[in-house]
């Protein structure tokens, strides 16, 4: 069973991300399943291949006792490509040759003939009682560790790799670890009435309800044509009391922004995942 504090921090590596050559699509992403897993992601951070920063930053987040840490990048054979040696000095473990993870590579190889060089080798080293993440997609495995009560998942920072072992292997296996937990969300747009206006009926909605969120999304001009979408979202244990706390805050801020004369748009409803 893993914590019930749900925190979770993202990693997303790689001196092409932080200098802008490469979209972190990857933030979004994980960023997204895991909400939707009933997760509370309080921060992503971005930096470069240096194995002392990232153990640093590593060190940090660890210490504040986190459910769940997921890095993403530098698995790969290429010199740049340690990120699991950073995670094996934050958790102060040895970075070992895994056999399982080694054969998962070998048999990669093999398949177009290529022999096992020390570059190709290198990415079946994994922190000491690691599990290697099968990647379906590309070369190097991920790695799944557990230290001290903290789950810290690695994979590959190439989406599509990073997209099918996730849903093919680590989101299946958290679900497993977690207790049941429920979201549900909707959005809507408001036409006509101020962000300024809507924040203070927000803020008396949020004292009532402590499993909810509410974000107001500015699309138009505060004052000459304001155009708010407004999402809403709940978490609970029971999905019935999960929809019926949506509904519930939904129909408070729809009536409360008739009132101010706003038109109501509800067209923009966003379903939950599955």
């Amino acid at each position: 069973m893993m914590k019930a504090s749900r925190s979770v921090w993202l990693f997303t590596l790689g001196n092409e991300v932080v200098q802008g050559r490469v979209v972190n699509t990857n933030a979004s992403y994980l960023g997204r399943r895991l909400t939707l897993l009933g997760f509370e992601v309080w921060g992503n951070i971005s930096l470069v291949d240096d194995v002392s920063l990232v153990t640093e930053f590593l060190k940090y987040v660890m210490n504040r006792k986190p459910a769940l840490i997921v890095t993403t990048g530098g698995l790969g054979p290429t010199y740049d490509d340690r990120t699991l040696e950073a995670v094996a000095k934050a958790a102060g473990l040895k970075l070992v040759l895994n056999e399982e993870a080694l054969k998962m590579v070998r048999e990669k190889y093999s398949e177009k003939g290529f022999e096992l060089t020390e570059d190709r080798v290198k990415m079946a080293y994994l922190p000491e009682g690691g599990i290697p993440i099968p990647n379906s997609v590309g070369t190097a495995p991920g790695c799944w560790l557990e230290v001290s009560g903290t789950v810290i998942v690695s994979l590959p920072g190439v989406p599509r790799e990073l997209e099918a072992m996730w849903e093919n292997w680590v989101e299946p296996r958290l679900r497993k670890l977690l207790p049941e937990i429920h979201v549900e969300e909707y959005m809507f747009r408001v036409i006509g009435v101020p962000e300024s206006s809507v924040a203070p009926i927000v803020k008396r909605i949020l004292k009532i309800y402590d499993n909810v969120y509410i974000k107001t999304h500015p699309k138009g001009h505060e004052i000459k044509a304001p155009i708010l979408d407004v999402y809403v979202m709940a978490v609970s244990g029971n999905s019935e009391e999960a929809r019926r706390t949506v509904n519930e805050v939904v129909a408070r801020l729809t009536s409360e922004l008739k009132g101010l004369g706003g038109h109501v748009e509800d067209s923009l409803t966003r379903n939950k995942a599955e």
